[in-house]
């Protein structure tokens, strides 16, 4: 198994499980957080003396953000989605049909 299917296996398996999912996107805001208390109070003056190495740190920052703006959006879209189905379910469950999308009486 090469590195690419790994990847995309461990990506769908974090997508499909809500619990994993949340978990991943409480680490990766906790490590962003410490990221940005770490560098505004203990590497400050360090990375200012280091361009590259500042640069390469706020895009680390910058990529947590937006994979964890991501990560929500995603979660965010999968209740939405699950919400949608149990109310067709229960929609088809009261009306006593066997179809979610039949509304006959």
């Amino acid at each position: 198994m090469n590195s690419t299917s790994f990847i995309l296996l461990v990506s769908k398996g974090i997508l499909r499980d809500r619990h994993v999912r949340r978990t991943v996107l409480f680490w990766i805001v906790v490590a962003n957080l410490g990221l940005l208390g770490t560098g505004a109070l203990l590497l400050d003056a360090w990375l200012s003396e280091h361009p590259v190495l500042l640069l390469l740190y706020w895009g680390a920052c910058l990529w947590l953000t937006v994979t964890s703006l991501l990560l929500a959006l995603y979660d965010l879209l999968a209740i939405r989605r699950e919400a949608a189905l149990e109310r067709q379910r229960l929609k088809a469950q009261v009306l006593g049909t066997d179809e979610p999308g039949d509304r006959s009486l």
